[in-house]
């Protein structure tokens, strides 16, 4: 029997524009990123459960409202839905660093809560996480995920990631090139 194929993936910097000092804050700053969606109807195609780990702290700094997060994730996945891909779920965590809670990455909380609502088996599964950061890399790793930094976001440089605690499995220009080492 071949493996389930489970991918997690971060938001901004992964599907979509990373603003460096600043949020997705509404639908109109919203901008996908060259090839992901393309990569998520592949990933569709090859049989692959995406979930969405993403922190958002915008939310709990009245940056932009839940409802508002709520509802570029619809449309984000209504958008992915119309290119072939499929979302199967998406997970935030909307607190800020200093609220010190479990589900912030890097920790691991949103990927446990992912696991447990989806009922996914990891021991039976090929598991990733990609991401385009140390968070996200350390977060991954915590969670025993094969990790893939992306530098299509927060990190460009590869050289970036040697100076980290935490390495991450492998390194690819994007969600696209990120596909080399999963399918």
């Amino acid at each position: 029997m071949d493996k389930a194929l489970i991918i997690f993936l971060d938001r901004d910097g992964v599907i979509c524009r990373y603003y460096a000092n600043d949020y997705t804050k509404d639908w109109e700053s919203f901008q996908f990123l060259p090839g992901a969606k393309e990569a998520l109807k592949n990933l569709h195609q090859a049989g692959a459960a995406v979930i969405i780990i993403s922190n958002q702290s915008g939310v709990n700094k009245g940056i932009y409202s839940h409802q508002t997060l709520q509802e570029i994730d619809s449309k984000m996945k209504a958008e992915i839905a119309r290119a072939g891909g499929k979302i199967t779920a998406s997970y935030y965590c909307p607190h800020t660093a200093e609220e010190n809670c479990h589900c912030r990455k890097p920790r691991t909380g949103l990927i446990e809560r992912a696991i447990r609502d989806l009922n996914l088996n990891l021991q039976r599964s090929v598991a990733y996480f990609v991401g385009d950061s140390e968070t996200d890399i350390i977060a991954g790793k915590n969670a025993g995920l094969i990790t893939i930094l992306v530098l299509s976001g927060k990190t460009i440089l590869a050289e970036e990631a040697a100076k980290w605690e935490v390495a991450p499995d492998h390194i690819a220009p994007d969600l696209l090139g990120a596909l080399k080492y999963i399918l």
